[in-house]
């Protein structure tokens, strides 16, 4: 989908704002005066503005939360929105400022003074971020934003900070826009093909189908599509911006474009949701379109396995026992705990082929992820605590919640199976936990690696701060940031 809302930067100009006619946008803090470039508009509404930001209810407003003034008499805006954001805001305040501004954004776009403060460009970011809206499948054309036009001190240096951000934010547009897609859309070719597409932008993709997987061993991934219709598929993305020869990181996404559970069906109720449960592989696919839209200095390589598990004639059954690309040997207790042999096969891949210098894998894997931490966080667990920190690092730069989890051997001795090497689900105790013990057997020791569930990220149950009710988009900022501070900066 295009980006939903056009942004510029320009001069300050006053007779320009006091022209606007769809929303005029500007900044205040209590006790502090209001910008110079504001005062003609003040004086032509008689000081509301610096009565509205010396009023008691502004003052109670939280950083990044506006006051309005509707159809101001004297100007010809439809509004006067004040945002209150200090000096020294936080760059979590100045995008929730920019959400604030988009969540009242409407067709008559707006113009937003921000002057000379220095987080100008992480304002327009939130407001992009939360102007999202997924309406591919309304009969009704979907909310049309209008231009939004920045006033800055600075444009040329505005738009400069800016640019890579807007990459980013159309890497988090492409993964709410798969997220939210359903499933009788988004097949496994539909997801292939999108993803093939990419090769425009300089990524180098490949689509390895049934007959190479069967070849290569991976019997664990197949072995989950084999009861749908839609064939099973693993999509091999590669950024090459670093140095040549340089190993690269490697980014795995579980991509069930939709999970009934299988033979282990789900309850009714929710199943509707399980649209999302390719969300892992639609963050790998997001992070790699912002890379490749902003030039990454860095070598990168997302994998993804994109499968459907379906409860027909063909499908998989509790006690079946399928051979890994590895060669270990798995025992299917339960048929919907299906995500983590995907990811074995496409992990063990991974490190055969490209030998990375970290692997991070991503995916929808556990409703018990979701028990511990809620939709605030996703579950982080690693084999390296230098891995584990840089990504709790960048998570907390972005504003996205993430919290390292426990491992170690006694969950991992719970996987032991009576008929063959392991077995893939252990019952409830520990779920997320067990279930990262698993795919941490499919890791090599040298490997420095770490799995995220994001189970309860993906599709929270209402909106975000910056993002509508609906995917999250959660992961491409954190790990584009992990990039850009760990990799990228070598």
């Amino acid at each position: 989908m295009p980006h939903p809302v056009a942004i510029h930067f320009r001069d300050i100009d006053s007779a320009a704002l006091a022209a606007a006619t769809g929303r005029l946008v500007l900044l205040g803090e209590p006790g502090e005066p209001i910008a110079a470039a504001a005062r003609p508009i003040d004086r032509r509404l008689r000081g509301a503005i610096s009565r509205a930001v010396a009023s008691e209810a502004f003052a109670k407003l939280k950083p990044g939360e506006a006051l309005e003034l509707g159809f101001p008499a004297g100007l010809s805006a439809e509004a006067v929105q004040i945002v209150r954001l200090a000096r020294r805001a936080s760059v979590a305040d100045a995008r929730k400022a920019g959400a604030a501004i988009a969540k009242a954004l409407g067709a008559a776009g707006a113009l937003v003074l921000t002057g000379a403060h220095r987080l100008s460009h992480e304002i327009s970011f939130g407001l992009a971020l939360r102007a999202y809206e997924f309406g591919a499948h309304k009969t009704d054309a979907p909310k049309l934003f209008g231009e939004v036009g920045f006033q800055v001190a600075n444009p040329e240096a505005v738009a400069g900070l800016a640019r890579p951000m807007a990459a980013l934010a159309e890497g988090v547009f492409f993964t709410r826009d798969l997220v939210n897609e359903p499933a009788n859309v988004l097949t496994t070719d539909d997801f292939a093909a999108r993803l093939a597409a990419m090769h425009e932008l300089g990524l180098e993709v490949e689509i390895l189908e049934e007959g190479t997987l069967k070849l290569l061993g991976m019997g664990a991934l197949l072995g989950v599509g084999q009861g749908s219709p839609s064939p099973s598929k693993v999509v091999v993305m590669q950024w090459n911006g670093g140095p040549a020869g340089e190993a690269p990181l490697a980014l795995v996404g579980k991509g069930v474009v939709f999970d009934t559970g299988g033979i282990s069906i789900k309850p009714a109720l929710g199943m509707e949701e399980m649209t999302m449960d390719m969300g892992g592989a639609g963050v790998v696919a997001g992070v790699m379109r912002t890379l490749a839209l902003r030039g990454a200095k860095a070598n990168v390589v997302g994998i993804v396995g994109l499968v459907e598990n379906m409860p027909d004639g063909r499908a998989q059954r509790p006690g079946d026992v399928v051979r890994s690309m590895k060669g270990d040997t798995i025992e299917v207790i339960n048929t919907d705990a299906e995500g983590r042999l995907v990811l074995a096969d496409v992990l063990w891949y991974a490190q055969e082929r490209f030998k990375p210098s970290a692997m991070i894998n991503l995916a929808t894997l556990t409703g018990a992820i979701i028990i511990g931490l809620g939709h605030e966080n996703a579950g982080v667990f690693s084999n390296n605590d230098a891995l584990a920190a840089a990504l709790l690092k960048a998570a907390a730069a972005e504003g996205e919640g993430a919290w390292r989890m426990p491992m170690g051997p006694a969950y991992d001795a719970k996987l032991k199976s009576r008929i063959a090497d392991m077995r893939n689900s252990v019952g409830r105790p520990a779920g997320a936990i067990t279930a990262a013990q698993f795919l941490a057997r499919f890791v090599k020791p040298e490997t420095a690696w770490a799995h995220i569930d994001i189970a309860g990220v993906a599709l929270p149950p209402e909106e975000t701060t910056l993002a509508p009710k609906g995917a999250s988009g959660w992961g491409v900022m954190t790990l584009d940031r992990l990039i850009r501070d760990g990799y990228e900066a070598r």
